[in-house]
């Protein structure tokens, strides 16, 4: 897509703010505008003329179908597709689209999880149009963002909560900014997702059951090299792989997700897709469309697009980062300026963040916190499970400044000379990177690098967004009634408790050494080092209450998502179980059983010629031990699995998957990856990881 084919494009599949202004009456557009913008509630009327429009538009770009787009607690998108099709009693159809069809719709809620909240037999649940998200068309079909709500209200879904953590930090830095005498018509939070994934050939992937039913391996033998070389990050991106990217961007960009920045990521076979900034819940949205392309179209390569967090073990697995800021009409409230020493609004918002991150270091665990990402964290190559912030050199010193009431001064851009006359002097940035970090500084921006590469992002950004407003709230509270020269001596007074009080979370080290883990325990900062050890912190009565008082999620919504969480974590372990052992009786065993076989044959006619095997007697020996050890190890899990899905309690369930059926399963892989080192390459049964993260 050229330079022209690109502007002409963009965005031509999305109902955009240029689409609705010249398609609807100024009137109607207007108030569309205070409803995205302001959160005016939605009149029938107006939905009505939105609706047709919105009709008009798609079925000029070749739609039949429209359908609500939604996020059930699965974290995935779901989608019911209904056609604009209206039958005439002459035989004839009309083709119409109801402002009612376009705010409500009615999908099954008792097929989703619900973690309780909903039976079986209570079927009725409700999707509520989004309109802060632009519809799209995708495949032919008008999708409308919506929010999933149970038939009696409870959010069944990963959106509304955002949404309403969205309204409730809004709220406060509000607030907080009209005392600072700068109100604000909008605020609202910018979310920068990267994207990391692997691609491999679909030909092999179509060969290993375990990717198909697992999105990783579950056997595999260390490959000949890894990425110990370093050459495949950021190095020349293979045309085939090249071609794909090419169409993802075009695809994306029709839709108008901003996709910015691709490149080859630091395992073999690994890619990464940045995207600009967007306000938070539309960036998640993006992201989700993001991950549906980059799986659908890798097919159109003859390539299989892997989002799991660790589908190869000896390499890197893949991660999402949460890039996170937030504005006031326009203007980062996060960029520190010239002075940031002097800058009182900055330091407010930052002493908030990182109290809000202190405060809730256990939810910002929990909310990144599944069967995938327990592979990365803490594995020296992604974050560590405990949680901590990076300010780096200049703020970690003024923050050093100000709680021992120091005086301090911002120091400006080093440029660095390269000794080159003909290579342009470089602007140093006033800070270095720290990508061991779980939650740092990069600028004008946090990044949250604990999220795991295949998560909805809406968990994180939940918790993150309410506990901003938590912290803006006993701002704005505190300083109630204060003005002049009174706030402003409070105002900093409060910034220098506050950063006295959660210093503790601050760390400007390495984050892989176990010397940090000992300090962190010193501190007193948590170590959630499972997704079972992370999950009940969901539901101590303090975080229920935090949700609870800010409208984000009340205690039977907070409850539902700690059940559903634990149940899928335990549902996704079975999979693995059952995955092994099948593999294990019907590929492994076998394939050992005739190459053994073979080699028993050539050592009995080498006997019969008064020949000396040795080596083959010793391989025959080798490969019977081991496969007796396969035997076992198989039965060994299948036992430990049967025994932890039938415990009821769901922590209980997950603790049991936990603490036997993950060792059951790594002892399994064990026996068998080790005979994957002596066995024939043509008798082994699949692709080996030399096969899969090698290839041209």
């Amino acid at each position: 897509m050229g330079k022209d084919k690109v502007t002409e494009e963009y965005g031509s599949l999305l109902f955009t703010d240029a689409v609705m202004q010249e398609r609807l009456p100024k009137p109607t557009y207007k108030e569309l505008k205070q409803v995205i913008e302001e959160g005016k509630k939605l009149d029938l009327s107006i939905a009505n003329e939105v609706a047709h429009a919105m009709k008009e538009w798609a079925l000029e770009k070749g739609a039949t179908h429209y359908a609500h787009w939604f996020q059930p607690l699965t974290g995935i998108t779901s989608e019911k597709h209904d056609s604009f099709i209206t039958p005439k009693d002459d035989g004839s159809v009309l083709m119409s689209f109801s402002g009612k069809e376009l705010i409500q719709g009615e999908p099954d809620a008792s097929s989703f999880p619900s973690g309780g909240l909903r039976a079986t037999f209570e079927a009725r649940g409700y999707t509520a149009w989004d309109p802060s998200s632009p519809a799209f068309i995708k495949d032919e079909v008008l999708c409308i963002p919506t929010a999933f709500i149970s038939y009696t209200g409870e959010a069944l879904d990963k959106k509304t909560p955002l949404l309403r953590s969205q309204v409730a930090l809004e709220g406060q830095a509000k607030r907080v900014l009209e005392l600072f005498g700068r109100p604000a018509k909008h605020v609202m939070t910018t979310v920068g997702p990267e994207q990391e994934y692997f691609l491999i050939k679909e030909e092999d992937f179509q060969k290993r059951p375990d990717l198909i039913m697992c999105g990783r391996t579950l056997f595999g033998c260390e490959p000949v090299k890894g990425q110990e070389l370093e050459e495949h990050y950021f190095g020349a991106i293979r045309p085939t792989v090249n071609a794909f990217m090419k169409e993802v961007d075009d695809e994306l960009w029709k839709l108008g997700v901003p996709a910015k920045t691709k490149h080859n990521e630091v395992a073999p076979g690994q890619h990464e897709l940045a995207p600009i900034f967007e306000q938070g819940s539309l960036a998640i949205d993006d992201n989700l469309l993001t991950m549906e392309k980059l799986k659908l179209l890798a097919t159109h390569h003859g390539l299989a697009c892997l989002e799991h967090e660790k589908p190869f073990d000896y390499v890197n697995g893949s991660g999402k980062h949460n890039n996170w800021s937030i504005c006031a009409d326009g203007k980062n409230l996060l960029e520190p300026g010239a002075q940031p020493n002097e800058n009182l609004q900055f330091l407010v918002f930052l002493a908030a963040l990182i109290a809000a991150v202190d405060t809730h270091a256990d939810l910002l665990r929990m909310s990144v916190a599944s069967a995938g990402n327990d592979h990365r964290l803490g594995a020296n190559e992604a974050p560590p499970a405990i949680v901590s912030v990076f300010l780096g050199d200049e703020l970690d010193e003024i923050v050093e400044a100000l709680i021992h009431d120091e005086a301090t001064e911002a120091h400006g851009r080093t440029r660095i000379d390269l000794g080159v006359p003909s290579l342009p002097t470089v602007l140093q940035d006033t800070t270095d990177r720290n990508r061991t970090s779980p939650f740092a500084f990069t600028g004008n921006k946090f990044e949250f690098r604990m999220c795991g590469s295949q998560q909805n992002l809406s968990d994180p950004n939940v918790v993150l967004n309410t506990a901003v407003a938590e912290q803006c709230d006993e701002f704005a509270t505190a300083m109630a009634g204060k003005t002049g020269d009174e706030f402003t001596a409070c105002a900093l007074a409060w910034v220098k408790q506050t950063l006295r009080d959660h210093h503790r979370i601050i760390f400007e080290g390495n984050g892989y050494s176990e010397e940090w883990e000992q300090e962190a325990e010193r501190r007193g900062l948590p170590n959630l080092k499972t997704t079972p050890d992370a999950l009940p912190t969901m539901v101590k009565p303090e975080n229920v209450a935090f949700f609870d008082k800010y409208g984000v999620l009340n205690e039977a919504e907070v409850h539902a998502r700690y059940v559903s969480k634990a149940e899928q974590y335990s549902k996704l372990l079975n999979i693995e179980a059952n995955t092994m052992v099948y593999m294990a009786r019907s590929l492994y065993l076998p394939a050992l059983f005739d190459y053994s076989g073979d080699i028993a044959t050539s050592v009995a006619t080498k006997a019969e010629l008064g020949i000396e095997a040795a080596a083959e007697k010793e391989l025959v020996k080798t490969l019977t031990n081991g496969i007796n050890a396969i035997y076992e190890a198989t039965a060994d899990l299948e036992s430990n699995n049967a025994d932890a899905r039938a415990v009821e309690d769901p922590q209980a369930q997950c603790d049991a998957y936990r603490d036997s059926v993950i060792p059951s399963m790594e002892h399994l892989r064990a026996s068998v990856d080790a005979m994957e080192k002596i066995c024939g390459a043509d008798y082994w049964p699949v692709p080996s990881y030399n096969s899969l993260l090698f290839w041209v």
